[in-house]
C-alpha cells in the first residue's frame, strides 16, 4: 500500500500556504500514513466491473477519498464533457478516472486525468503530484489506457483528449535530411508505379497500318508489349548503403521511322549529327533534327533544360591518319529535369546503344555523358576518343640489405644463455 507523509514536529517556522521551498518540503511531511480509505478501495473494486462511468478522487485530511462519481448513461464520448468538466474546480486539484467503452484482458479501459489548475496553491500541486503514481497503483495500472495532465479545462476536454491521442500516434519528427530522403523515396515510388502501368492511349489496331515499323526494336510503336516493364520485385525504391542494384531495369522505347532513317544516313556519312529525345507520353524515341554541325557549333546543340541523345561524326586526324569516328553524347542538365525524366533517359540509354550497334551495325567510338554543352571542345573530344597513354613508371627499387651478418656481436650474454639460472 502506498503512503503519504504526515505533518510532524519541528514545523513551527513553516512558510505560509502557497509558498514552496526546500525546507518546507523536508519539514512539512515526516510520518507515513495510509493514503486511501476503505470506502475508496471498495468503490474502486466495484467500478472496475464496469458499472461506473466516472470517479473523482480528492485528498481530504491527509487521506484519499471519493469526491464524486457518475453512473453509465450513454456512449463515453457523448457523456465526456457533460460529466468531466463540471467536476473540475478552478482552485482545487483532483484525480478523475473516466471509463471508456473499450476493453482489454483485464476488463474495461480507463482514462486517468490529473487536474492541477494554475490558481491552486503550490503546496497542493506538490501533494497531488507526489500521490499520482500511488492512486494509479491502487486502482490498477493495467486498467488505465491513457493518462492526461491538465491545468485548464481545454486540456482535458473531449477535443483535448482527441488531440492527445493524435499526438501520441503521430510519427516521430524527422530531421531535414530524413525529410529529404523520405520525399525522394515517395517520388521514386510514384515514378516506378507510372512505369509499371501500360500507356492507356495506345491504339493496338494501328500496328497493321505501317508495316515499316516492324524494324523497330521489340515490335511496333503501338504495342504495349514493346516496353519491358519491370516487375514490382525488380523495382527498388529504398535507398541505403546496401543498395547495389539499379532502380529500374533497362527500358526499350521504339525508334520512330524518321529516327531510324537518320541513323542509316549517319552510317552512310550523309549527315554528321543526330539529336534524339524521349516522348514520355507515347514512350517513343523521336528525332529532333539533323542539322549540319561543326565542333564549334556542338555546344550550342546541347539544351540547357532537357535531356537529349546525340550522335556526332567526329572528323579529325590522329598520328597522321584522317579518321571519322562516331561519338555518342548523353546530355543531362543536372536537376533541372524531373526525376521521371532523369530515370527514363538513364534507363533507355543502354538499350538504344545496343540497338544502334547491333541492328544498324553502327560502330560507336566513344560514349560520353555531360551536363553542360560548354564541355564539348575540340581538345575534350580528342582526349576522349584518343586518351593519353600513361608513361611507364619504374617501380620503386628497394635498397638491398647489408651483406653478411647484421650488426656487431653482443659482448654480454643475457641471463640463462650459458645454462646458468637467472
Amino acid at each position: 500500500m502506498g503512503f503519504l507523509l504526515r505533518e510532524g514536529k519541528g514545523n513551527e517556522n513553516l512558510p505560509a500556504a502557497g509558498v514552496c521551498s526546500v525546507s518546507c518540503c523536508r519539514a512539512g511531511f515526516e510520518e507515513p500514513i495510509p493514503i486511501s480509505t476503505t470506502e475508496l478501495r471498495d468503490f474502486f473494486a466495484k467500478a472496475r466491473n464496469g458499472s461506473v462511468r466516472l470517479i473523482k478522487v480528492i485528498i481530504e485530511e491527509e487521506q484519499l477519498v471519493l469526491g464524486a462519481h457518475k453512473e453509465l448513461a450513454r456512449r463515453w464520448d457523448v457523456d465526456y464533457d457533460a460529466f468531466v468538466l463540471p467536476l473540475l474546480d478552478e482552485q482545487q486539484p483532483c484525480y478523475v478516472l473516466y471509463r471508456l467503452d473499450s476493453q482489454n484482458a483485464q476488463g474495461y479501459e480507463w482514462l486517468f486525468i490529473s487536474w492541477s489548475p494554475d490558481n491552486s496553491p503550490v503546496r497542493l500541486k506538490m501533494l497531488y503530484a507526489a500521490t499520482r503514481a500511488t492512486v494509479k497503483k491502487e486502482f490498477g495500472g493495467g486498467h488505465i489506457k491513457d493518462e492526461m495532465f491538465g491545468t485548464v479545462k481545454e486540456d482535458v476536454s473531449l477535443s483535448g483528449y482527441q488531440k492527445h491521442v493524435s499526438s501520441c500516434s503521430a510519427p516521430a519528427p524527422l530531421t531535414a535530411a530524413e525529410q529529404e530522403l523520405q520525399q525522394i523515396r515517395i517520388n521514386e515510388g510514384e515514378v516506378a508505379q507510372d512505369l509499371l502501368s501500360p500507356a492507356s492511349s495506345r491504339d493496338v489496331d494501328a500496328c497493321s497500318q505501317d508495316s515499316s515499323t516492324e524494324m523497330m526494336v521489340g515490335g511496333c510503336c503501338c504495342c504495349p508489349s514493346l516496353v519491358e516493364y519491370p516487375s514490382p520485385e525488380e523495382v527498388k525504391t529504398e535507398i541505403s548503403v546496401e543498395s547495389k542494384h539499379q532502380t529500374l531495369q533497362g527500358l526499350a522505347f521504339p525508334l520512330q521511322l524518321d529516327a531510324q532513317q537518320a541513323i542509316q544516313a549517319l552510317k552512310q556519312k550523309k549527315i554528321n549529327y543526330i539529336q534524339l529525345k524521349l516522348d514520355l507520353e507515347r514512350e517513343t524515341i523521336d528525332l529532333v533534327h539533323t542539322s549540319p554541325t561543326d565542333i564549334s557549333d556542338l555546344p550550342k546543340r546541347i539544351p540547357q533544360d532537357s535531356a537529349r541523345y546525340h550522335f556526332f561524326l567526329y572528323k579529325h586526324s590522329h598520328e597522321g591518319d584522317y579518321l571519322e569516328s562516331v561519338v555518342f553524347i548523353y546530355s543531362m542538365p543536372g536537376y533541372k529535369c524531373s526525376i521521371k525524366e532523369r530515370m527514363l533517359y538513364s534507363s533507355c540509354k543502354s538499350r538504344l546503344l545496343d540497338t544502334v550497334e547491333q541492328e544498324f551495325c553502327l560502330e560507336i567510338a566513344k560514349k560520353i555523358e555531360i551536363d553542360d554543352g560548354a564541355e564539348l571542345t575540340a581538345e575534350f573530344l580528342y582526349d576522349e576518343v584518343h586518351p593519353k597513354q600513361h608513361a611507364f613508371k619504374q617501380a620503386f627499387a628497394k635498397p638491398k640489405g647489408p651483406v653478411g651478418k647484421r650488426g656487431q656481436k653482443r659482448l654480454i650474454k643475457g641471463p640463462g644463455e650459458n645454462g646458468e639460472d637467472s
